[in-house]
């Protein structure tokens, strides 16, 4: 798995916390940086992936779990 350097635990939010706690998470990470964030809300998954397509970030990895939903964005 990609060494993570920062992580965001989202879980019990719903829509819009996780994509606006994750908005602010990635604007104190630098160029590069990877940002795992651990979120139960079903629609973070399309909003994460939707906040990746139009900021440019990559979503390196995104999946189910038992605690939810993972995602690994690294910064563009």
């Amino acid at each position: 798995m990609t060494e993570t350097a920062h992580i965001l635990d989202a879980r019990g939010l719903n829509c819009p916390l996780p994509i606006l706690r994750t908005k602010k998470a990635i604007a104190a990470l630098a160029s590069g940086e990877i940002l795992e964030v651990i979120a139960t809300d079903p629609g973070s998954v399309k909003d994460l992936d939707s906040f990746c397509s139009q900021t440019g970030h990559e979503m390196v990895s995104s999946e189910e779990a038992d605690n939810g939903f993972v995602f690994l964005i690294r910064k563009a």
